[in-house]
């Protein structure tokens, strides 16, 4: 297994076509994550790690394919990672190596559609109730963010506050002057950005996720960036649905931890 540096990401690039995800884009593309291949020449096999993600590609019987599947899980700086098999034949190694620490789940990939209604996305973005604020992450959030567990996705993918603020792009809802709600970059990548949305569990089922959603696929459009959405569980699909995204597939994703 090889660490593959930027000059040599051409060669693991075939290996992932066909893939519509984002944050595999982030990596081939030099901007977030890293990537390894069973070899730097000709590789069989290859696995990008972007934030808590780990994608796979090539022949899963490759030489490598093994020590990929082992070894990359301990390589996100995080207590768990999510790897995602692209066949059934992945699937099936990720299990043979970790038996009952995998646990599978299901995830949900958007298309993505180049048709949003502006006019919705307007209306939900006014829908905050009295005593709710949406302001940009970019105003002085960057570290408020950070320090609960629940909303520092918004932007722990990015070195510090200042790359944030050159790279990433989000917004938060305050209450009282605390966050409760927010949609931010997770990752980006060329012309686009993969949104992160949560919400305090003592705030939800106010609208908050989808009036801050809104705004941020909003000023995405507005700066000609592509706001990518990728649905946890259906309650995140439920809701890109009504922001305009249409579904694509479910597919497989195993939980490792540590």
């Amino acid at each position: 297994m090889v660490l593959i540096s930027q000059e040599k990401m051409p060669g693991i690039t075939p290996l992932f076509t066909g893939m519509e995800e984002s944050m595999i884009w982030s990596c081939l593309q030099g901007e977030m994550g890293r990537a390894w291949a069973d070899t730097a020449k000709n590789p069989l096999c290859a696995g990008i790690i972007t934030g808590d993600f780990c994608f796979f590609a090539g022949n899963s019987e490759a030489d490598g394919a093994e020590a990929l599947i082992r070894e990359l899980p301990g390589e996100t700086h995080s207590p768990f990672c999510l790897l995602v098999p692209p066949d059934e034949d992945w699937c099936r190694k990720i299990e043979n190596a970790y038996g009952r620490k995998a646990k599978k789940t299901e995830r949900y990939a958007l298309k993505k559609t180049k048709s949003f209604d502006f006019s919705r996305l307007e209306q939900y973005a006014g829908q905050l109730p009295p005593g709710y604020v949406c302001r940009p992450i970019a105003k002085g959030l960057y570290q408020t963010v950070l320090e609960e567990d629940w909303s520092a996705d918004f932007c722990s993918q990015f070195v510090d506050e200042a790359d944030y603020n050159k790279r990433g792009l989000g917004f938060a809802v305050l209450y009282q002057n605390r966050v409760v709600s927010g949609a931010s970059s997770y990752t980006v990548f060329r012309g686009g950005i993969e949104i992160e949305v949560d919400t305090h569990p003592d705030f939800r089922r106010k609208g908050l996720a989808k009036a801050c959603s809104a705004r941020l696929i909003l000023e995405c459009l507005g700066r000609g960036l592509y706001p990518s959405w990728d649905a946890a569980n259906r309650a995140s699909l439920a809701l890109a649905e009504k922001l305009g995204y249409c579904f694509d597939k479910a597919y497989v994703t195993y939980v490792v931890s540590y």
